[in-house]
């Protein structure tokens, strides 16, 4: 009897579900939906996608569209797999959409957009980078503890049907003309985020010419890593629309300022922030302390992840507010972890963490950054004493007596501080991190010897 009834069940709630697909696809039919982008972020950092008709929508609602195994080893310099990364031509990988991150697309009438999760006969891939920050989120949880995060964004507009890189404007840092120069573009960015269910904080132009931040309030971290690449998205197509370029690129001109991709974080449990006590030293909390501890005992090696494009170590010098050094400060923008001071409380409720730019897959940078942390509030490390000054004006003797090192200056030394990382490696898996440090090594063999203007030509259309 309990038999039958629990076939009936299933019946019931395959009905159910059955009668919820209908009426949701005939809802997108009376939209004018036509296209549901099914979306993936590869070890590149390449943003791609498969795009399923509304007429045949509804015989891939749960299992989604077929993939190569051999995407998850695909460097950004071609569509050809690299050697070492345990894939090839042979396996097919299914992208499963998450309906909960489903977006209509306002920049793209009649198409919408949904991320996808890598299965493989039913199961989990490990290669996965978006189910690499879920295992993360929950061994947050498993700590009793939650992140609210979120990615704040530099990026360059720039004119268009030249071969010379021409800036959208020649103004500088928070400059009103700039605002007035760009305000149709920049306003039509806002109302297309806000319509994707993004909460649009500040927007200012940046010191370099033509560059923009637009700072997007926090969430949870994988609706964050969401959102990043929503923003990414979003951007250049609204920018193309208006006859620009926008690019994300960390490092296009030799002489100007970078664009970086800092990510904010705070610690909360039953809807209170951990990360502020104001009796304990520097007005932060153990947990917050030995967070922010973990972050810098990984760092060289998180860099290959959070900053993992050749270009990026152009950005990333002493006195160019990018964080070349190991250290952390209150309020301190040449440090690497900044811990920033709430004008209401005059204490900290959240950190900032600069070494990361948008070369970086949001899903691997957001997964390894929790790891790191994880690891410092597991083996209670204790955070070295925050630095209020410019590193970069220190001798290197004075550097060494401070316990501040300089951090890596190129990729292929990142590589190397990763590789050796078991903590890293064994959060990202064999699988995963097998073929991420493939993709990467491969990247910077190919790409050592290049010259900004080659990098930039390569990959300006990437990122």
């Amino acid at each position: 009897m309990l038999k039958h009834v629990q076939i009936l069940s299933y019946f019931k709630r395959t009905e159910e579900i059955k009668t919820m697909d209908k009426a949701f696809i005939t809802s997108l039919k009376s939209s004018g939906i036509k296209f549901v982008r099914i979306l993936w972020c590869d070890n590149a950092n390449i943003i791609r996608g498969k795009a399923i008709h509304i007429d045949t929508l509804e015989d891939n609602l749960t299992h989604g569209v077929g993939i190569s195994a051999a995407q998850q080893a695909i460097p950004v310099m071609y569509d050809a797999v690299v050697p070492g990364a345990g894939l090839g031509p042979v396996g097919e990988v299914r992208l499963v959409p998450d309906w909960s991150s489903f977006n209509t697309l306002p920049y793209a009438p009649a198409q919408a957009r949904v991320m996808g999760e890598m299965k493989q006969k039913g199961k989990d891939w490990p290669y996965c980078p978006r189910l690499f920050l879920k295992k993360m989120i929950s061994e947050a949880e498993k700590e009793g503890f939650h992140i609210k995060t979120s990615f704040e964004n530099e990026f360059y507009l720039l004119k268009t049907g030249t071969e010379e890189i021409i800036p959208a404007d020649y103004t500088v840092f928070a400059s009103t003309q700039s605002m007035d120069i760009n305000q149709h573009v920049i306003n039509e960015i806002a109302e297309n985020l806000i319509a994707q269910g993004m909460i649009v904080e500040q927007y200012y132009p940046e010191s370099g010419p033509g560059q923009q931040e637009i700072t997007i309030q926090y969430t949870d971290p994988l609706k964050a890593a969401d959102n990043q690449i929503a923003f990414r998205e979003t951007v250049r197509a609204v920018a193309s629309h208006h006859g620009l370029k926008a690019s994300f690129l960390p490092k296009i001109f030799l002489d100007k300022a970078g664009s970086g991709c800092h990510i904010h974080l705070s610690l909360w449990k039953n809807e209170k922030n951990l990360v502020s006590n104001s009796r304990e030293a520097y007005g932060l909390s153990k947990i917050a302390k030995s967070f922010i501890a973990g972050l810098l005992h990984h760092l060289p090696a998180l860099m290959a992840i959070t900053t993992p494009s050749t270009n990026s170590y152009r950005r990333i010098k002493p006195h160019y507010w990018s964080g070349a050094f190991r250290c952390w400060g209150v309020d301190n923008r040449e440090a690497a972890v900044r811990t920033i001071t709430d004008p209401k409380t005059n204490s900290c409720k959240q950190f900032e963490f600069k070494t990361s730019d948008a070369t970086a897959n949001p899903y691997l940078a957001m997964g390894a950054v929790i790891a790191s942390g994880l690891d410092g509030i597991r083996q209670k490390m204790d955070i070295p004493s925050p630095v209020d000054i410019d590193p970069g004006n220190l001798s290197e003797e004075e550097r060494k007596s401070a316990g501040i090192d300089k951090l890596p200056v190129n990729l292929g030394s990142a590589l190397e501080y990763l590789t050796a990382n078991r903590l890293l490696l064994d959060a990202l898996g064999a699988e995963l991190s097998g073929a991420y440090l493939a993709v990467r090594r491969s990247e910077w063999e190919n790409m050592t010897c290049y010259e900004l203007a080659d990098e930039v030509e390569l990959l300006m259309e990437k990122y």
